[in-house]
């Protein structure tokens, strides 16, 4: 099931807000743009996330509604998003956050963030902000932002073209194209 942004049946708009409601249980949801694609989830259930950053270790308290996102801004496999999607929502594996020079931001295909609102932004060094509301996007997906609700997640800003899909978890090992 799957909607585009230019209408259909899929989610709920809000009124007044130009967003839209989609029921979210245990199962991830993918956002595509043409080019990129953002993975994310309920985190599930209440836990500590230590983020590592260069000037010292954060741990922020992470709720059942809290989204775990995963951007992939030049896209690749939806299953390597989907393994660090897990580690982090089913392991508790910490984050990392890189120095704004490091020169291994250029390297990241991937990158992740834990709140109860995420926005996606294009104009950000990758893996180099602790703020975990914000994680860096492609253009195309720039400016979506989400935030996790009893029973789903709110989608606002979502840019002509993209489409928004449960993730099928016998499609995912075949899907290297995104």
């Amino acid at each position: 099931m799957s909607k585009k942004s230019e209408g259909g049946a899929f989610g709920r708009l809000t009124p007044g807000q130009g967003g839209m409601t989609v029921p979210l249980g245990g199962e991830p949801l993918v956002i595509r743009g043409g080019h990129s694609f953002l993975l994310v989830a309920k985190a599930g259930s209440r836990f500590t996330l230590c983020i590592e950053a260069p000037d010292g270790e954060y741990c922020q308290g992470v709720d059942p509604d809290d989204l775990v996102a995963v951007s992939m801004p030049e896209g690749g496999p939806i299953e390597q998003a989907r393994m660090m999607l897990e580690l982090v929502r089913r392991y508790h594996i910490p984050l990392v956050v890189l120095p704004k020079d490091h020169p291994g931001s250029k390297r990241l295909s991937m990158v992740v963030s834990v709140a109860p609102a995420i926005l996606l932004a294009c104009d950000i060094r990758r893996g180099t902000h602790p703020e975990q509301h914000l994680i860096c996007s492609s253009t195309e997906l720039s400016g979506l932002s989400l935030a996790g609700i009893p029973g789903g997640i709110t989608i606002e800003n979502l840019p002509p073209g993209a489409e928004v899909e449960h993730l099928n978890a016998e499609k995912t090992s075949a899907d290297k194209q995104q």
